[in-house]
């Protein structure tokens, strides 16, 4: 569909406020790439499981390996012009609250404000044991500490921070335990297969209801955790708005559908919204 600013500023100034979920559309101008294409369809393998990771030590090597890797790229992505312009449409009382399905840190870092990090952050470590958390820059001096010799250079880079390495490159890979307790270190992000915290689902369902509608960026919507909130407001009468290059899960229940690049969408938005508008 072409994109039009036109309609999706009608929207916005039908809703009053909305609520705004994004996905990893939104970074894929910051150098972090999606995990599906235009069809929905994932570009490379699936992320490691929970529970492979949790069962596994040789899971968890490889995990770590790739993500060791990764992070030195991942680290490194700038907010792009979509954060910037979320960002704004919240200053502006626009957006009540943004829920992101992605895990770095980029609208906060943007300047928004309000925010709800539905599946973690991947600057941070927690042990699954004793519940304990350290930076992730600190877990990787450790790993590094750890690994003298571990050079290996990455093809790619996920939007969970994992890189594609050779599949031998981990085998020698040292994951060392939780300082305090030696217990199992995990990333503070949810990983495929294990539940969303019950908290960070209510705050979400709570933003869905005390808003007008709610808007989808750069979300495909293939799984349940961000598709909940499409069909709660349906159900409960909100109007939806999806901004997406490639189609979702949930066309169907949307309201508005523009499909195009998220930077040049919210641009165009935030042009043609009302620059003084403040939340009340």
């Amino acid at each position: 569909m072409k994109i039009s600013s036109a309609e999706l500023g009608n929207f916005f100034e039908r809703a009053g406020t909305v609520m705004a979920l994004t996905g990893a559309g939104v970074s894929t101008a910051s150098g972090i790439p999606g995990y599906r294409d235009k069809d929905g369809n994932w570009k490379n393998a699936k992320p490691v499981q929970f529970a492979d990771f949790v069962a596994s030590a040789g899971w968890r090597q490889r995990y770590w390996a790739r993500s060791f890797i990764g992070w030195r790229r991942f680290s490194r992505a700038e907010p792009n012009r979509a954060h910037a312009a979320l960002a704004d449409l919240e200053a502006r009382g626009y957006i009540d609250t943004l829920v992101t399905q992605n895990v770095d840190g980029l609208h906060q870092r943007a300047g928004s404000r309000r925010t709800v990090d539905l599946h973690g952050r991947l600057d941070a470590v927690r042990c699954l044991d004793c519940d304990a958390v350290i930076e992730r820059d600190a877990w990787q001096t450790r790993l590094a500490r750890h690994n003298p010799n571990f050079g290996v250079d990455a093809a790619t880079v996920k939007p969970d921070g994992d890189a594609e390495l050779g599949d031998a490159a981990h085998d020698t890979f040292v994951v060392p335990a939780c300082e305090r307790c030696g217990g199992t270190m995990k990333p503070d992000v949810v990983f495929f297969g294990e539940s969303v915290p019950r908290q960070r689902v209510a705050e979400a369902r709570s933003a869905v209801e005390r808003s007008g509608g709610l808007l989808v960026v750069g979300s495909s919507l293939m799984v349940f955790s961000g598709l909940r909130f499409v069909r709660q407001a349906v159900e409960i009468g909100k109007p939806v708005a999806i901004v997406n290059d490639g189609r979702t899960r949930a066309d169907d229940l949307a309201t508005l559908k523009l499909e195009g690049d998220c930077g040049d969408v919210l641009d165009a938005l935030r042009q043609r919204l009302h620059p003084d508008r403040h939340r009340s």
